[in-house]
């Protein structure tokens, strides 16, 4: 019996980057089903459920497939900043974790375990308070957007040099991938953007895809990639021990703090959508 709840089921999803794709036919997994992807001689992708054999809407977004079990009713959200001709695409490669895609995405909007986590990175103590900050659900547009985010940093990005209270504004798109928009330490009126787009391959087995569009002409690829990765790696291992593995979502179930405001919107948003793929609702 299939356990995928229609609104999941309806939602685009990241099955890899194009370049990552081979010409042929090769495997992937999206939501508890094999997917055959095909590349033919021309470049073109196709991908069918292997399950039922059916074919799947493909779309081509930010250099990455996308693909839908279900049918979507709107396309893939755009991203502005990502059509900038001066901007950098920085794909930052495929982490596997062992956790619920939903738990995934939340992490990426947790700013109080910086210090603790990404410490003499992305934080450091004594500087552990995370300011206040505003969270919506956007309804016009259907996202969770937290803005006016601060925290100071060690080093909030690969081309700074020293500690600086960096700027945030988180953005939810759909369920399953957020970006993020930072202060930009090469120009003082634009924002650096770090994407996170997650595969969920099954409840509580995931593929996070990172991808970032800079304003930086100093950092090398690899070492953009190389201090991103780096920063994945640090959260796989909480991810991992985080219990229960998949997403509470029934109340009072974990205890928020005022820092969690965009975790609590988040999770609201999901119930909102009858989202329960990846969450103890479904378990």
């Amino acid at each position: 019996m299939d356990d995928i709840d229609e609104a999941t089921r309806d939602q685009w999803f990241v099955i890899d980057s194009r370049v990552a794709v081979p010409i042929g036919t090769s495997q992937n997994r999206l939501l508890g089903h094999e997917l055959s992807v095909h590349r033919n001689g021309e470049g073109v992708i196709s991908v069918r459920d292997a399950d039922t054999g059916r074919e799947l809407p493909v779309r081509e977004r930010f250099g990455f497939v996308w693909t839908s079990l279900g049918e979507p009713e709107r396309d893939v959200f755009s991203i502005e900043e990502a059509m900038e001709d001066d901007r950098r695409r920085v794909n930052c490669g495929v982490v596997a974790v062992r956790a619920s895609g939903l738990r995934v995405v939340e992490n990426f909007l947790d700013m109080a375990h910086f210090p603790f986590v990404h410490t003499d990175i992305l934080g450091a103590e004594p500087h552990t308070e995370v300011p206040h900050y505003n969270v919506e659900i956007r309804r016009d547009v259907d996202e969770v957007w937290a803005t006016n985010c601060r925290f100071f940093q060690p080093q909030a990005a690969l081309s700074s040099t020293e500690g600086a209270m960096s700027q945030y504004i988180y953005r939810v798109m759909t369920p399953f991938t957020t970006l993020l928009y930072k202060s930009c330490p090469n120009a003082e009126d634009r924002w650096d953007l770090i994407c996170l787009f997650v595969q969920p391959t099954d409840p509580d087995r995931s593929r996070a895809h990172p991808v970032m569009f800079l304003v930086d002409d100093v950092s090398t690829t690899t070492d953009l990639i190389h201090f991103q990765q780096t920063i994945f790696l640090q959260d796989r291992i909480i991810l991992e021990n985080q219990r229960p593995v998949l997403l509470p979502l029934e109340p009072r179930s974990e205890i928020p703090t005022r820092a969690d405001a965009t975790s609590i919107a988040y999770r609201r948003w999901l119930k909102e959508k009858g989202i329960t793929y990846g969450t103890t609702l479904a378990a």
